[in-house]
């Protein structure tokens, strides 16, 4: 998947009203997620999207920090980084992560769901996926 086909789907699934505000979304879901894996997860996920996607990842210095957090206080952190209320902060985050599923492999997506535990089920869970 390329960088604007990746965009653009953000953007259609997440509803936002531009590519610039898709492109903010993608940051912050993405590196708030880079924070709360540990190790090389997070560099083994970027490894797997596209050019400038992976780099809101790997040039973000907190990325593999191993942050523990819960799923609640990720969707809070993501809210309070774009400045939304929480429930739509977890439509967007649900959002990106719906369009990371499509552009990364299986075994990448099952070690990054691994980490994250049973409780990170939902950000994974996207209408119309099976």
């Amino acid at each position: 998947m390329q960088f604007d086909q990746f965009i653009g789907q953000v953007q259609h699934r997440a509803r936002l009203a531009s590519r610039g505000e898709a492109e903010r979304v993608t940051r912050v879901v993405l590196q708030t997620l880079a924070e709360r894996l540990a190790g090389g997860e997070a560099k083994d996920l970027a490894a797997q999207l596209p050019m400038i996607v992976k780099e809101y990842i790997l040039d973000y210095p907190q990325a593999g920090a191993g942050r523990d957090m819960k799923l609640r206080e990720f969707y809070e952190q993501i809210g309070e980084r774009l400045h939304a209320p929480m429930p739509e902060a977890a439509f967007w985050a649900r959002a990106v992560m719906s369009v990371v599923q499509d552009a990364v492999s299986a075994g990448e997506l099952q070690d990054v769901r691994a980490q994250l535990g049973q409780e990170f089920a939902p950000l994974f869970e996207w209408e119309g996926q099976k």
